[in-house]
């Protein structure tokens, strides 16, 4: 065996993995479509100061980044959202309004590899810009909780938490964090579910909160409010003007997804750059890191050098929410394409006919697979034919060369002879 493995971190796709991979950037393709998103993409490599200007230079020990011949710093993508924003501020002033677009990219990140998380891996994206107020916050969301659907998740296998900047800032200066302390206390809100108790509340200290106001604080973030009562969230924070939540509780309600969906003032998004709603998607038992995360970015394009424009967007990995697909026995055995027709030799003279009949009917579209084994075992080549899971199986005989053959379906298991010119019709149902 050779000692030449993968590199840490990432995988290798054998035809099952690449089928599943495929399956679910399809599923991802064909939800973002259907809610109205169009599909772009960018460069796997970009310069590395595009991320420098998101995240600042503790961003590049994240990175595998490099130098190219020309002594240019260039880093291989480890998200999208820059590329988004340095496209539209590329071409603002000509793109229609709102800006709906998704990706799927393939990333790769110089992260510690653990469960759920991997140096390489694939991310949906989906944003929409251009569009202020609750609607694109709602939309976005929806469109995540029909991916849920979509792949047999209900709302007692995850959950869509939800939080606005906004309102926890609120509660952290009432509960007496000094207004430039605020990214330091959603920082430590941000990596709460890491820490020790002891260490969160000795780190909350030197925010500025007295003992009692951490232990009401760590209670409010602890709680969980439903869709459609905020009320109780009022009530819990002594909060008044809700009134971002509002709007988003009502459009929630009005998608139809109140069911799936939370406010849980714990979730803020540790990243900066988020000036509005935030939420994530957790599985129920919050047994790992979150499968989805997005947010309100509204100054993220004009940081690019583009004009000032509201956005909203989320993206979604695809290591977390295949584990739990897998945890919910919801992960299909097999996704890889099913041959429409597999074509079996029963004697030399059928044998003569199975490459001029595959390659006609892939000529019409039709996916055809043959046998390569030399026996005329029918028994055993209708086993191979079952088991690349075909629709038909084609035998052929000696009766091939006069345009007769066998068609077996595999799925009922009745067979009838036909004539291979109705071959077709007969495997399409046209």
């Amino acid at each position: 065996m050779s000692k030449l493995q993968a590199p840490r971190g990432t995988r290798d796709l054998y035809p099952k993995d690449c089928a599943w991979r495929n399956f679910l950037l399809d599923a991802w393709r064909r939800v973002s479509i259907r809610n109205g998103f169009e599909e772009v993409d960018g460069p796997i490599f970009e310069h590395l100061d595009l991320y420098k200007v998101k995240s600042g230079d503790g961003i590049v020990s994240e990175l595998f980044h490099f130098e190219d011949r020309g002594g240019r710093e260039l880093a291989i993508r480890p998200e999208f959202t820059p590329t988004l924003a340095r496209m539209v501020a590329a071409k603002a002033n000509a793109l229609p309004r709102p800006i709906k677009w998704f990706c799927v990219p393939n990333l790769c990140r110089a992260e510690r590899p653990q469960r759920g998380r991997l140096r390489e891996f694939w991310q949906w994206n989906a944003d929409i810009m251009g569009l202020e107020g609750a609607t694109a916050d709602a939309e976005c969301i929806f469109t995540v909780v029909d991916l849920m659907q979509e792949l047999g998740l209900e709302p007692g296998h995850v959950r869509m938490k939800i939080s606005h900047r906004t309102t926890v800032k609120d509660i952290l200066l009432k509960l007496g964090v000094a207004e430039d302390k605020l990214l330091s206390a959603f920082d430590l809100l941000d990596r709460r579910d890491k820490m020790e108790p002891e260490a969160f509340t000795q780190a909350a200290a030197k925010l500025g909160m007295e003992p009692d106001r951490v232990e009401r604080f760590e209670q409010m973030c602890r709680c969980k409010y439903p869709c459609g009562e905020l009320d109780q969230l009022r009530e819990q924070t002594g909060i008044q003007n809700l009134a971002d939540l509002e709007q988003l509780d009502a459009q929630l309600q009005a998608f139809g997804i109140a069911d799936w969906c939370e406010y849980d003032l714990g979730i803020v998004r540790g990243l900066a750059y988020y000036t509005g709603t935030v939420f994530e998607v957790h599985e129920a038992s919050g047994a790992l890191r979150a499968m989805a995360g997005g947010g309100r970015y509204d100054q993220l394009v004009e940081l690019f050098g583009g004009p000032s424009m509201p956005a909203v967007g989320f993206g979604m990995g695809d290591v977390v929410l295949s584990e739990v697909l897998i945890d919910k026995g919801l992960m299909p055995d097999d996704v890889s394409p099913c041959p429409d027709v597999f074509i079996v030799a029963a004697s030399d003279t059928g044998a003569t006919q199975v490459g001029p009949i595959a390659s006609k009917l892939r000529w019409k579209g039709i996916h055809a697979r043959y046998s390569y084994k030399t026996t005329r075992n029918v028994g055993k080549l209708l086993k191979e034919a079952a088991t690349a899971r075909s629709r038909f199986a084609l035998i052929l005989g000696d009766d091939a060369t006069n345009g007769k053959a066998e068609l077996k379906n595999m799925e009922t298991g009745d067979q009838q002879v036909i004539a291979l010119a109705d071959l077709e019709k007969l495997v399409t149902g046209a």
